[in-house]
């Protein structure tokens, strides 16, 4: 005898739930000025392979740190007219915008204290990055600056710092004091660690992302991407109220 299992309704509110990816807000697509693409070659190289992904929105993110990467916004936009001009010859079906990352460093909180324009996505949104290692000291003064000028903070994958993987009750505190959090998918099949899965996992499982992003620096993260598409939480991450739908 045959018999048909029909799915719980559990499990339909799921499938409805669950739309899949097509804006990525987080990357280092534009060539040549952080640690992403260094030529325009490698910059369509990746951008062809997130589009055989299903992206069709993609917001490049080149980093700003005082030390190490001085981009402006003049620089960006030069490089995205000319990522944008390439991809037009190529007649390829994706829009293509730029932010930036900013680190958490004094240079950015002088840019904060003297309300100095800064490079957002969607509605507001200004994505920053502390160290990896040690807690920023001014963190609190830079989120009461971001909202005191109606930016709206975007914490660049959390997951990813050591001082929050004995102390995920710090996590939560940020995020009840109104910062968007954002992980990286790549997390979720522990391409930088062990420890950034468990949290990216404890955040999807606690509902605690806003955004998901590539982080796409090379084509080693796309690799990376193949496979974390695969894993349990990324159909888990998929269910959420991402906002990456609203780009």
């Amino acid at each position: 005898m045959i018999t048909f299992f029909k799915k719980s309704s559990k499990e339909e509110n799921v499938y409805l739930r669950t739309m899949p990816l097509v804006a990525d807000m987080h990357s280092h697509i534009l060539p040549g000025i952080d640690d992403g693409a260094k030529t325009i070659e490698n910059s369509l190289t990746l951008i062809s392979e997130l589009i055989d992904m299903g992206y069709r929105k993609l917001t490049a993110t080149p980093h700003i740190m005082g030390d190490f990467y001085k981009n402006t916004p003049a620089i960006i936009h030069e490089r995205l007219i000319k990522v944008q001009q390439a991809i037009n010859q190529k007649g390829w079906n994706v829009e293509l915008k730029a932010a930036a990352e900013y680190y958490l460093d004094e240079w950015f909180m002088e840019k904060l204290r003297r309300e100095e324009p800064l490079l957002t996505f969607g509605n507001g949104y200004l994505l920053f990055e502390t160290s990896y290692i040690n807690p920023p000291v001014q963190l609190q003064e830079a989120i009461f600056l971001m909202k005191a000028q109606n930016y709206k903070p975007v914490l660049a994958h959390p997951e990813r710092y050591i001082y929050f993987h004995d102390n995920f009750d710090k996590i939560k505190e940020i995020y009840n004091m109104g910062v968007l959090l954002q992980i990286n998918i790549n997390s979720l099949c522990g391409y930088y660690s062990l420890p950034a899965q468990n949290i990216a996992e404890k955040l999807v499982d606690n509902r605690m992302v806003h955004f998901a992003g590539t982080d796409c620096h090379s084509v080693k993260h796309i690799q990376s991407l193949q496979m974390a598409q695969s894993k349990k939480y990324y159909a888990k991450l998929l269910t959420l109220d991402l906002l990456n739908h609203t780009l």
